[in-house]
């Protein structure tokens, strides 16, 4: 009964551990994470300027959470929605701002309290029905 409940625990620190992020990743376990091949990952280091993760004093690559985004959203773009890398490139260079503003607001939102949120939620179909009364004036 004793080693049942210390299994269980055992266990339950295991999964918590599994989850806890880390500052820098090896490209080895990025590479399990994304599930692409470690030379793609250093392939497309080359293709894409804004993909250059930092390197430790041995000179091996170390990836934050922030360098791994930014892989998956390329493989999204080459693998899903079937960009050729040159158009993968010109679609993150013409969205940049718009992912730099999603990036933040990640951050704040967790932040905000439930009247921060209800505020903000008026203020965005505030400004929805603005830009709907601006487009009927253009017409």
């Amino acid at each position: 009964m004793l080693n049942l409940k210390y299994s269980f625990i055992l266990n339950l620190l295991i999964m918590q551990a599994k989850q806890i992020k880390k500052l820098y990743y090896s490209i080895g376990e990025v590479s399990e994470r994304t599930e692409l091949k470690q030379y793609v990952l250093r392939y497309w280091e080359t293709e894409f300027p804004h993909l250059k993760p930092n390197k430790n004093s041995a000179g091996n690559r170390i990836y934050r959470q922030n360098d791994i985004e930014n892989l998956l959203e390329i493989k999204k773009l080459l693998h899903e929605e079937k960009f050729t890398i040159k158009g993968a490139k010109q679609y993150l260079m013409a969205h940049k701002k718009e992912r730099q503003v999603q990036k933040s607001i990640k951050k704040v939102l967790p932040m905000l309290s439930q009247d921060e949120l209800q505020v903000l939620k008026k203020l965005k179909i505030g400004l929805a029905d603005l830009l709907k009364s601006v487009d009927q004036l253009k017409d």
